[in-house]
């Protein structure tokens, strides 16, 4: 299973990075830690949403609705199994002062947050392997402060899932917090890395790897 970290898409040397790696491996699943800004893409592709996206086709994959999308699949505090792997995830980042409003009442850019609603609904999953989020947990990072969430922590805490990627700060650390193992990805442009299904072993694998 091909796993990615940020992609921002957006950018056209950027989708041309991620779209390389669809061309060069052929994957039959991806998972991918969101900014992606690309929702065309050559191969199943499951993802959460990051802080920068096209908002209105995100809020169209919340509802079910494709509309011009192709093979793109939101984990939006849901689950989904992906050759065989449980996989779930959190989208959005966190934003103290729109966490207790409704998703209903967050607007424009706004959107990019994710809400107490959906924590709780992600705190509900079960039997989940690996767990997606844009937003990293507590103990994980640092810049002189923790630029981790205690929400995130919290939905580790009830579900208890074997592994938890995370995007948004495009460097790869690695931590066990509680009691999972926790991995901050590389964005797309600069590593790509594998996932086995079985063991869920997460393999490393620079540019050059893939050419």
């Amino acid at each position: 299973m091909l796993v990615l970290g940020d992609a921002h898409a957006s950018d056209p040397e950027r989708r041309e990075a991620l779209l390389d790696h669809y061309r060069a491996l052929e994957p039959d699943a991806v998972v991918q830690l969101g900014d992606l800004e690309c929702y065309d893409l050559p191969a199943p592709t499951w993802f959460v949403a990051g802080n920068n996206e096209e908002f209105d086709v995100i809020d169209a994959l919340r509802a079910g609705e494709t509309g011009e999308t192709r093979n793109v699949h939101l984990l939006s505090s849901t689950a989904a199994t992906v050759d065989g792997v449980r996989v779930a995830g959190l989208s959005g980042n966190h934003a103290p002062t729109k966490y207790d409003l409704p998703r209903s009442e967050l607007s424009g850019e706004r959107r990019r947050h994710f809400t107490h609603e959906d924590v709780e609904r992600a705190k509900s999953l079960s039997d989940v392997d690996v767990f997606l989020t844009h937003e990293a947990p507590t103990g994980l990072l640092s810049y002189g402060y923790d630029p981790g969430c205690e929400h995130v922590d919290e939905i580790l805490e009830a579900v208890s899932p074997k592994l938890c990627l995370v995007g948004h700060h495009h460097r790869h650390r690695e931590a066990t917090i509680e009691g999972t193992r926790v991995v901050s990805l590389e964005p797309a442009w600069e590593r790509y890395y594998t996932l086995d299904p079985e063991t869920l072993a997460l393999e490393t694998h620079d540019l050059d790897s893939s050419e």
